[in-house]
């Protein structure tokens, strides 16, 4: 919390800092199953929604409660939260043409 709530620090206390904690190590979780069984489409739009849930979060925080400031500490979820979000619905493409492929091959 320390290196992202830069603009407003005093606005953060240790049960939110807990909580966002919380938070990201019940994202990654989501994540890493998502990883291990990348053809559940369940689980992928729950993981797709976790890097939406991530980024709006941070915008909010940079330009509607301008608690966090344009730092390297919040470009680097940022990033990541946009280029995953691009990476998977280019993967969810795929996903959908390899559940309808394996229909075709069923009838």
């Amino acid at each position: 919390s320390e290196k992202l709530y830069t603009a407003s620090p005093d606005l953060v206390n240790g049960l939110q800092a807990r909580t966002f904690g919380v938070w990201t190590l019940l994202s990654s979780v989501i994540r890493c199953l998502c990883a291990i069984d990348i053809r559940n489409r369940t689980l992928y739009h729950i993981t797709l929604f976790t890097f939406f849930l991530a980024l709006a979060h941070f915008l909010s925080e940079v330009f509607i409660y301008h608690t966090a400031a344009l730092t390297i500490g919040v470009m680097a979820p940022l990033m990541v939260a946009s280029f995953s979000i691009m990476g998977m619905l280019i993967g969810l493409q795929y996903l959908e043409v390899e559940v309808l492929s394996q229909s075709k091959k069923k009838n």
